[in-house]
């Protein structure tokens, strides 16, 4: 009894692990000044962007410092010393990384300051997966990222997403895997049946992994979507009424209400949502498709009759209003073959449409 629990306790303790390293990173550092001197006893400071989680510590004698079991998501990394000038970074934490900056700070009477307005884009260099993170601020602020059943958020950021007959494809296929906060949603490698599911709305943010995966996702994996649904740490006891209309009777309203404490966070949310987007528009039912093969003179000259002409020429009812498709043509004996259609747009019209060659 005493090795079995010792066996069980062992087993958690490597699946705590294993879902620390999915979903945490590490985030590493060296300040030091203009001579790369080491600076002891400096406070580094990392704030994430997104929400009110920050940590602060100081450099140890070698001018070193670091965090770990970060969250994923961006940051800003703090550096301050009295007789220094203030230092900060933006970063990108991804799952499994140790991204390492270097600081330099320069002396307080220093006055000579460079200012360099943009984004930067930090290529990480402690992993080859290609990595996507999607903010709550970024979904927010794209036109249509939002919308309830649609995969907007992806095609809009993620290079190489596309959708092709209702169902997401990447990177030229539609096989991949959805995580809820680092846990995997079994059976959705293929088709889009829970992407849709999950509301952008209640998303803090989205992690994609476009290749380079580890043996866990298998070798047939086009792509790897990590959703994190919010917590209500951003929220003190706040609600949020959403309504919104548009063409073809489109309506996607939600309510959703967050908040916390020091021991625990809340957040739930309520969404309705219609469309006739995608509805077939109705047409007259076809009762009569005849296919005649004429002379591309004689087509040259029926394109231009009227309907009552058509009617006449090809014995069709009075009701029957008629349209032509050429189909294809032989350029060796100059003819062509050509359908003529009748529509009819009466609602009694039954039966399937009669074909006939002439």
């Amino acid at each position: 009894m005493r090795t079995m629990r010792l066996v069980v306790v062992i087993f958690c303790l490597m699946e705590l692990a294993a879902l620390q390293a999915t979903i945490f990173g590490t985030v590493r550092g060296v300040v030091h000044d203009s001579q790369h001197l080491p600076i002891p006893g400096a406070t580094v400071t990392l704030k994430a962007q997104d929400s009110d989680w920050v940590q602060t510590q100081k450099t140890n004698e070698s001018g070193e410092f670091e965090f770990s079991a970060v969250p994923i998501g961006n940051y800003t990394v703090t550096v301050t010393l009295q007789g220094f000038q203030q230092q900060e970074q933006a970063l990108a934490v991804r799952s499994d990384s140790s991204p390492v900056v270097h600081f330099e700070l320069a002396l307080a009477s220093v006055t000579q300051r460079t200012v360099v307005t943009g984004e930067a884009i930090s290529a990480p260099t402690d992993s080859v997966t290609p990595t996507t993170t999607l903010s709550r601020q970024d979904i927010q602020l794209t036109p249509g990222a939002d919308r309830t059943n649609s995969l907007a958020l992806i095609t809009d950021y993620v290079p190489g997403s596309y959708m092709v007959h209702d169902m997401l494809h990447i990177r030229g296929g539609h096989q991949y895997s959805w995580l809820i906060d680092g846990v995997p949603v079994p059976n959705t490698n293929i088709a889009s049946n829970v992407g849709p599911q999950v509301d952008p709305k209640d998303l803090d943010y989205v992690e994609v992994q476009r290749g380079s995966y580890d043996a866990d996702y298998g070798d047939r994996t086009y792509g790897v979507f990590n959703a994190v649904p919010r917590t209500g740490f951003e929220r003190d006891r706040e609600c949020d009424v959403i309504v919104s209309t548009g063409n073809f009777y489109q309506t996607n309203d939600q309510i959703n209400c967050g908040g916390h404490s020091q021991r625990l966070a809340y957040y739930g949310s309520l969404n309705g949502n219609r469309s006739d987007l995608g509805l077939e528009t109705p047409v007259a039912q076809i009762v009569l498709a005849v296919t005649v093969s004429m002379s591309v003179a004689e087509f040259a000259v029926i394109q231009g009759l009227s309907a009552a002409d058509l009617r006449a020429r090809f014995g069709l009812s009075a009701s029957c209003e008629p349209s032509m498709t050429a189909l294809s043509t032989d350029p060796t004996v100059n003819t062509v073959n050509v359908v003529i259609e009748c529509r009819q747009p009466s609602a009694q019209s039954a039966g399937p449409p009669q074909r006939a060659t002439q």
